[in-house]
């Protein structure tokens, strides 16, 4: 069962979730989720979603299926609508404003859950948004998938100190396969990478592979269990 809305509620809710967070230009449009409880691991994790202006919200199929991904693997999640999409206020801000919306939900899980890791995930220019906020942020784990490298400067941002993980399809005609795989290589100490064959931009066909390749890459770095 969904609950009801209520401004930046002071604990992360015990059922499936709909509510409303502090943003920096006001209200922040957010869903949360749990884990089953045999499941559950001491770690939360944030999905960003990709452009705004291009369709892009918190019910994207790519940020619906990494959502499943890390609920699966243990992880309480969020997802959030950036500023102008849904009903967060504000309007769209280049990566910028959308980078502080991040913080905002950030500081929310971090009150309400400070003993979790935090996980951060994008998809598109959501995986912009989430690489730009690292170095605030300091992650414990960064996933980003089909990062659109050849239109927005990842090359300028410093790579974040934890662990991460990039998810390209080979079929990207957004974000171009070969663009992403050297600028991954080009560093010293490069994050792992998974490239998906015949996968397009939005992973059509290849979501439940996506699924899949997120789950296994993550097990390793996973918050242990607590003990009953």
């Amino acid at each position: 069962m969904t609950t009801a809305n209520r401004l930046d509620p002071a604990t992360f809710p015990q059922a499936d979730a709909k509510l409303s967070l502090f943003g920096p230009a006001g209200e922040l449009e957010a869903a949360t989720r749990e884990p089953d409880a045999a499941h559950q691991r001491p770690g939360t994790a944030i999905i960003c979603h990709p452009h705004s202006l291009h369709g892009g919200n918190l019910d994207n199929k790519v940020v619906t299926m990494t959502e499943r991904a890390l609920r699966e693997s243990g992880l309480r999640t969020v997802r959030f609508n950036f500023r102008g999409v849904g009903a967060s206020a504000g309007s769209y801000d280049e990566g910028n404003g959308e980078m502080e919306d991040l913080v905002a939900v950030a500081q929310w899980v971090r009150k309400v859950r400070p003993d979790d890791q935090l996980w951060l995930a994008g998809f598109s220019l959501g995986s912009f948004v989430v690489y730009k906020a690292a170095r605030h942020l300091t992650p414990d784990f960064l996933i980003l998938i089909a990062p659109p490298v050849a239109k927005w400067p990842f090359q300028a941002i410093v790579a974040p100190a934890c662990p991460w993980l990039v998810v390209q399809g080979d079929a990207d005609d957004i974000a171009p396969p070969q663009a992403v795989v050297e600028w991954v290589l080009s560093m010293p100490d490069p994050p792992a990478l998974i490239r998906l064959p015949d996968a397009d931009h939005f992973f059509h066909r290849r979501l439940m592979d996506l699924r899949g390749a997120i789950k296994h890459q993550i097990k390793a770095h996973l918050p242990a269990a607590a003990e009953d």
